[in-house]
Parts: C-alpha cells; structure tokens; sequence
C-alpha cells in the first residue's frame, strides 16, 4: 500500500472542500470538518489499523516515532506538497492508532480577509504589551495571531521570535527577522526558550499557547520589559482570563502578578467562529482595551466588573461580544439560535435583538 500517495490524497481532498480538519480512525471512513460539520467521505474504503499507522509513519520523523509509542500521543506537523500544512496529532484508542489533523494554509490572510476588526492592528503596532487571543479550541485564535505577525513583519524591522508546539503558519522574510521555535525540536520547552528570549535582542514574541504558570510569569515579564508579548488561552472572556493567569499562581504571589498584569496588559480578544447563513463561518468577538480602569479594576480584585466596562465603552474601541453577535444577526448573517447559543448573557442578547 502506497500510504503516502493515500494521505496526500486525503489531504488533498480537505483542501478541495474548503475542510479545517480531517480525522483517520481504524473501522470508520475518513471523515472530514467543512464549516464546523464533521463529514464521512464515503467514497473511501473504511480504515484498518495498517492504513492508520502506514500513513503516521509518512508523517513523524524517528525521533517523533519512538517519542510516540513511548508517551502514546504526539502533536506534530506535516508539509504538505504545494506549501499548505497539517497540524497534527496522533494518539491510541482502544489500542489502535487515531490522527487528527488541521489545515494551515500557506496563505496568510489579513485581518479584512479574516473578517476581524480593523482595530486589532492598533495592538501589532504596539512596541511592548501582552497581547491574548482567546476561545475554545479550533476557533481561529492561531490565525488570528498570525495575521498580527505577519502584520508586522511586513511593516517594521523588528526581532520577532515565535515558540509554537509544533510550528503552523510559516512567515516568509519581509522587513522583519522571524525565527521560529518548535518545542522539542528547536528548546526543551515553552519555558526555557521564554528565557531565552532577554538574551536575543527580540522585540515581539509570539507563545503558540500559555501552559503553565512558569509560561505565563516569563510572558508578563516580558512584556513588562519593553516586548510585545502576543499569544493564546483556552478561555471564554476577558474576565475569565484575566481570573485564569491569576489563579494560576500560588496564593501568596497573586496580589504581584495581579500588578504585573494590570501594569503590562493590553488587550484581550475572545473570538468563536459561527456557522453563516449562506455557507462557511464568521467570527463574532469581544475586544477588552486596558485603559486605567481596567487596570484599577485588576489590581482592587474586581475582574467581575470588567464585563460592564466593554459593554460601556465602546466609544474607546471596546467591542461587546452580545452586540457584536446582535449585529450579525441584522445583517443577516446569522441565525438567532447562533447567537443566543454562543451568547455570554442571553438576557442582555435578547434585548440588542
């Protein structure tokens, strides 16, 4: 069996159809996400433990491969022909092998094509902060950092490292220098190339993923020492993360990483992409600004009032999740099951609608 030619095939396939992901399982069709739907190409046979393992060995390098079978998960990336790559990650269930994998194309699109708010460039202009893309999984917050990036590397001579695990958007050379760290491959971890980063005369530095509370003190001192800090949580809202960085830190040290984090915070832009009306999906968001009060609010222990602050200012740029979501339901682009289903506060929604 050529596996290779099967995988690319497959891979082939997401891209035709517009996919995000693809999901190879023993006893089961490949299966496909286009639009948020998971899809059966039943066109192809149903998968054998062989055709599985056949096609992770085209993937994973023999590093990658002993790493596998010795920890039975592994996250890593392939690239494939014509310059599109796969997020992947490959792991046992029920003893045999299961791979999922996530389309990054090769085209970095802009925040217009992205559909985000033309504000968020005011944050890639910056020249230190701490910058958080946030949402569950699988709604665009790694492209959604690689637009700011590739921003700035096309508008300023700046040292931009990224530390990612694995690697996904690949930038091309342009005004910047962009070196690309992949956890395991290129630094031990997340945090020792943190570290790192005040001994290479960096200016932006982009976390695939804040893990851990060692991660996330060396990203706000980073940003507290004159680098734009850019990177993810696996949160809902602006007050929940905020609560999230905070209580990830013993009792003891909270009252100074809650100055820290009043004192380099940004912004923070929570994001979901919802199924449109006429096909594909949209993103709806909320967009914290961190101005005084929300400063003020950080340090007095009040995180549960920021809500109020961005639905009350919108005139300094702030954007309220439930009218953002009201807007799209105007304009037609979503339903307004959508929107009370991805609704922070449907009281609050049913009253913009």
């Amino acid at each position: 069996m050529e596996y290779k030619k099967q995988l690319d095939d497959l891979l082939a396939t997401v891209i035709k159809e517009g996919g995000s992901d693809i999901h190879l399982s023993e006893g089961r069709h490949p299966t496909i996400r286009v639009s948020g739907v998971l899809i059966p190409l039943l066109k192809h046979p149903l998968l054998s433990p062989e055709d599985t393992k056949g096609m992770l060995h085209e993937m994973l390098n023999a590093e990658n491969k002993a790493r596998f079978l010795q920890t039975k998960e592994i996250d890593f990336s392939y690239n494939y022909p014509g310059g599109d790559r796969f997020r992947g990650n490959a792991f046992f269930q029920q003893g045999v092998i299961s791979i999922a994998l996530r389309l990054i194309s090769k085209k970095i699109r802009t925040l217009e094509e992205l559909g985000l708010p033309p504000i968020l460039a005011s944050f890639a202009q910056k020249q230190q902060g701490f910058f958080l893309v946030v949402g569950p999984v699988g709604h665009g917050k790694t492209t959604t950092l690689a637009s700011m990036v590739d921003m700035i590397n096309h508008d300023r001579a700046e040292h931009i490292i990224t530390i990612e695990d694995p690697i996904e958007y690949v930038y091309e050379p342009k005004k910047s220098i962009v070196d690309q760290r992949e956890v395991r491959v290129d630094t031990t971890d997340f945090h020792t190339a943190l570290i790192s980063v005040f001994r290479e005369d960096v200016d932006v530095v982009m976390i695939g993923e804040m893990r851990g509370l060692e991660t996330i003190s060396a990203a706000v001192t980073a940003a507290e020492t004159g680098h734009l800090v850019l990177s993810t949580l696996h949160t809902n809202n602006a007050a929940q993360t905020i609560n999230r960085i905070i209580d990830s830190f013993p009792a003891d040290q909270q009252d100074q990483i809650r100055i820290q984090l009043a004192g380099s915070l940004s912004g923070i832009f929570s994001q979901r992409l919802i199924p449109r009306i006429s096909g594909g999906l949209i993103p709806a968001y909320e967009l914290l600004i961190s101005n005084n009060a929300v400063s003020n609010l950080i340090r007095e222990k009040r995180t549960h009032e920021i809500a109020t602050v961005i639905e009350t200012s919108s005139a300094e740029g702030m954007i309220d999740m439930n009218r953002c979501l009201a807007d799209l339901v105007r304009r037609g682009e979503i339903t307004p099951e959508q929107a009370f289903f991805h609704s922070p506060n449907s009281k609050n929604l049913q009253r913009l609608i």
